[in-house]
């Protein structure tokens, strides 16, 4: 064999062995199944970076210890949480009294002329759709960015969660003492601010740093209060997850 091919074949398959696992994780996406047996099998599992940031890093000198990450947000690898809860916890339905009857869950018309599947965000309505075959949506109420945070535009689901981490984006570290607490992570399950589920949307191939996800603050819904993501309850998201696929085409209006 050929010196030059034979560096060049060895190269490639370095490669592929280096990027393979965690392309399939990113494609995978949904977590506890291939997240055990990737921590049963090997060491070799990194975490990806924090389920949560919505605001450029801006680099300060760093407590000793930690590090920042492409966020700028300060942690620790070495102690981060899995990905998602290992137990499924049940997800628990929210009194309707407590949601305005015009927020819940219910097949409307829709005049949006997109493919069935696609996710629509309306958020000056407080509205997300799913939309269906025959001129219908499903629709959800959904709390959203306050001013100041709001995103909009095209993106897709490249993954999604059960029962998410959370990790704090480093600024809301440096302002509350009650963020500080989970500065490596909070572990996912029903104390966790992103809920019972979360589907994060990338753009380019990039990470918007944007999740739809779930809620520990029913009430919020209707309203304008989040960092920028988009909360639904945890009923809403958990059934918004079932019906999704990776390659989910979401718009978020202007």
């Amino acid at each position: 064999m050929r010196p030059g091919l034979s560096r060049r074949h060895l190269l490639f398959s370095g490669i592929l062995l280096l990027t393979g696992p965690s392309v399939a994780l990113a494609k995978d996406g949904e977590g506890s199944r291939l997240f055990r047996a990737q921590r049963g099998s090997s060491g070799w599992y990194q975490f990806e970076d924090p389920d949560y940031g919505n605001q450029p890093a801006v680099r300060k000198p760093t407590p000793r210890g930690h590090k920042l990450n492409a966020y700028g947000q300060y942690y620790d690898p070495e102690r981060l949480p899995p990905p998602e809860s290992e137990i499924d916890y049940p997800v628990k339905a929210v009194d309707p009294s407590l949601i305005d009857s015009v927020y819940r869950r219910q097949v409307v018309e829709f005049d949006g002329f997109v493919k069935p599947g696609t996710i629509i965000v309306d958020p000056k309505a407080h509205f997300l759709y799913k939309v269906l075959a025959n001129r219908q949506a499903m629709r959800y109420g959904v709390g959203v960015g306050r001013d100041g945070f709001a995103w909009a535009g095209e993106a897709e689901i490249r993954m999604k969660r059960r029962w998410p981490r959370w990790v704090p984006p480093k600024e809301m570290v440096d302002r509350d003492r009650r963020a500080r607490k989970w500065v490596n992570g909070q572990p996912g399950g029903p104390g966790n601010p992103l809920g019972a589920r979360a589907m994060y949307l990338y753009s380019g191939g990039k990470d918007t740093l944007y999740r739809i996800h779930g809620t520990t603050e029913p009430q919020s819904i209707g309203k304008s209060v989040s960092s920028g993501c988009v909360r639904m309850l945890n009923e809403d998201v958990a059934d918004l997850f079932e019906q999704v696929k990776i390659g989910t085409k979401v718009i978020v209006r202007s």
